[in-house]
């Protein structure tokens, strides 16, 4: 894969904006690739794929959720995310439980217990070895790095769920 045109188009020139933007796209490809690879070799451990680790990840920090709010914040198809539940739930991970404000619906919430035995210590190599990196910088600039996090985020959350829309 080559990396797209920097956005305004201009040359790159060494100091400038477009050579900065360059690297940019290539440090969050890099950053793309670690995280991915990172949480495929988590998952792996647990016997799950990458998706069935994330959502664990985003049960475990949301609390209990439907199957369609789960697919909401992944962006990923409901056809998937009823899969993955079922997949979770054989693993021993995840359960269906009545939910409470809708006798119609089910919430999935995760096995606390199993997932702080079991997976939680996979990530504190990598927590530490943050906290040492976050050390290096201010409040002010952890506040530019925490917005553009979050917004790239968003943004590809967004990206995700144009990808995997029913309608194509």
């Amino acid at each position: 894969m080559t990396t797209p045109p920097v956005a305004d188009g201009a040359p790159a020139r060494p100091g400038g904006r477009a050579e900065l933007l360059e690297r940019l796209a290539l440090a969050g490809r890099a950053s793309s690739v670690a995280t991915v690879m990172f949480h495929t070799a988590v998952a792996a451990r647990q016997g799950l794929n990458a998706s069935e680790e994330k959502a664990l990840d985003l049960l475990e920090r949301s609390g209990p959720l439907t199957a369609g709010e789960l697919a909401r914040q992944t962006g990923l198809a409901p056809a998937s995310v009823t899969g993955l539940i079922t997949r979770l739930e054989r693993k021993g991970f995840a359960r269906r439980i009545p939910n409470p404000d809708d006798r119609r619906s089910v919430l999935v919430e995760v096995d606390l217990e199993r997932l702080y035995a079991r997976v939680a210590p996979l990530f504190g190599d990598w927590v530490r070895s943050l906290q040492e990196l976050y050390a290096g910088y201010t409040d002010e600039q952890l506040e530019v790095i925490l917005h553009f996090l979050t917004e790239a985020a968003r943004r590809q959350q967004e990206a995700t769920a144009r990808l995997t829309d029913d309608r194509d």
